[in-house]
């Protein structure tokens, strides 16, 4: 699947003083950055047409280990972070009901409409 969350950002130069150091570090005089993005809900209609597992987050749970489990591939951690409204694994506490949405190639065009 080609569709990635870096599909619908730009990019831009950062030059700002305060990575001087990590530049110096590189040997670069410039980086290159991605914009922070600006995530869309999921809307009501589309979570209807999606099947859902339901996973209780337990102590070592790791969003890249439930993309690997449930999706064979960790690079969908982002999916279910993004799907639970919960951006990263310290937003989760044990007993929390975490839901992951299928199948995956849905999901994914649904967060790049």
């Amino acid at each position: 699947m080609s569709q990635t969350r870096y599909n619908n950002r730009k990019t831009f130069v950062n030059e700002e003083e305060v990575h001087d150091e990590l530049r110096s570090s590189r040997d670069r005089k410039q980086i290159g950055q991605y914009e922070t993005p600006r995530l869309r809900d999921i809307s009501d209609a589309q979570r209807s047409r999606l099947g859902m597992k339901e996973h209780i987050w337990s102590h070592g749970d790791k969003y890249w280990k439930l993309a690997s489990r449930y999706y064979n591939d960790p690079q969908y951690w982002w999916v279910i972070a993004w799907f639970n409204y919960k951006p990263t694994e310290a937003h989760c506490k044990i007993g929390d009901t975490i839901q992951v949405p299928f199948p995956i190639d849905k999901v994914v065009k649904y967060y790049s409409q």
